[in-house]
């Protein structure tokens, strides 16, 4: 990202518009991830087992290598226990691009780490690291060597129970040439993962700690010198920067976008969160008591879980935000241009 320190940042006193959002995609399920083209494409993964490909002039099409009898199981299975709690069935989560432009994902359902191809051909590419499961895969991220970087958030399961016992058992992995290797661990809830521009730095979200980290990046991919880059006032989810160098950051299960700036303030850009059940839900935090009840009673209006942003538009301008229990995309625009992902570049 391009940091001008010599001029205003953009987002001081700045606040998402609530009336200016507007959506796009209608009855989508669990749009966890949000990948953007530059032709205008707009893609989110989708609890069908694939993605949901959208645009502006209305086209919605579901790509997925389920059959329709797949798919009438997984609404059966559409319930916040099964589905968002005990995590049953496929649940495409993080997404990417390979070189090719087909998709990587990591899927909170299986814990496999599967690849698609645009016309829906499924493949699992990975079920295990040194002969032990992969634990809860969260989301891939291909560097411009065209090598596969991926999350898992916990081994722990159900996974929910990490929220109060706070496992360090989170972990980073790499797919190159020479197989796939564990990089870095001991992370607390594992989440997406960004690099700056030169690749120089990896960060990294943990959820459950409500923090960002960052580490070193040696050309063979060997991480190092892991040190906290901010800590944040809630359960950090998805992220990406601006050209500017701020942070944006979604909160999930409060529903809020904060930006770290470069000098480390936390700005917040839209508040979406209720706060009665913020406290209660913080509290239960604080007492590791967390249930799935808990956290099924907590969630805003526009963007139910946000769990994610991806910048897009032909600037670069366009905010879209991914979530787990909304049917829709809300998109606003930003006075900031985002970080070109590399499939853009």
């Amino acid at each position: 990202m391009l940091i001008k320190s010599n001029t205003q940042n953009p987002l001081k006193n700045w606040q998402v518009n609530r009336e200016e959002i507007q959506f796009i995609g209608k009855d989508l399920q669990r749009p966890e991830c949000i990948l953007t083209e530059p032709n205008g494409t707009v893609w989110t993964a989708d609890a069908r087992g694939g993605v949901v490909k959208l645009n502006h002039d209305g086209l919605q099409e579901i790509i997925t290598s389920y059959t329709e009898t797949d798919l009438d199981n997984f609404s059966k299975l559409s319930n916040l226990e099964n589905r968002y709690v005990l995590a049953q069935g496929s649940l495409p989560n993080g997404v990417c691009f390979d070189k090719n432009g087909n998709f990587i994902i990591a899927n909170w359902g299986t814990d496999h780490l599967e690849t698609m191809t645009r016309d829906g051909k499924m493949t699992t590419i990975l079920t295990e690291i040194d002969g032990k499961p992969l634990g809860k895969t969260n989301f891939p991220l291909r560097d411009s060597k065209g090598r596969i970087w991926f999350t898992v958030t916990t081994k722990t399961n159900p996974w929910t129970e990490q929220l109060n016992t706070r496992a360090t058992d989170g972990y980073i992995a790499l797919m190159d040439e020479n197989g796939v290797r564990i990089v870095a661990e001991g992370f607390c809830g594992t989440n997406e993962i960004r690099f700056d521009d030169k690749e120089e730095w990896l960060y990294v979200v943990e959820s459950t700690a409500h923090k960002i980290s960052r580490l070193r990046v040696k050309p063979n991919g060997d991480l190092y010198n892991r040190e906290v880059y901010a800590n944040v006032s809630g359960f950090p989810d998805g992220f990406a920067f601006d050209t500017f160098g701020n942070l944006w950051v979604t909160l999930i299960f409060t529903d809020q976008l904060v930006a770290i700036t470069p000098e480390g303030e936390e700005l917040m850009l839209l508040d979406d969160s209720n706060p009665e059940t913020r406290k209660i839900l913080f509290e239960h935090y604080e007492n590791r008591t967390l249930t799935g009840e808990i956290l099924g009673s907590v969630q805003g209006t526009l963007c139910p879980w946000m769990a994610s942003l991806s910048f897009g538009g032909n600037d670069m301008k366009t905010v879209y935000l991914g979530s787990l229990r909304g049917t829709s995309v809300p998109f606003f625009q930003s006075p900031v241009a985002g970080q070109k992902m590399i499939h853009w570049r």
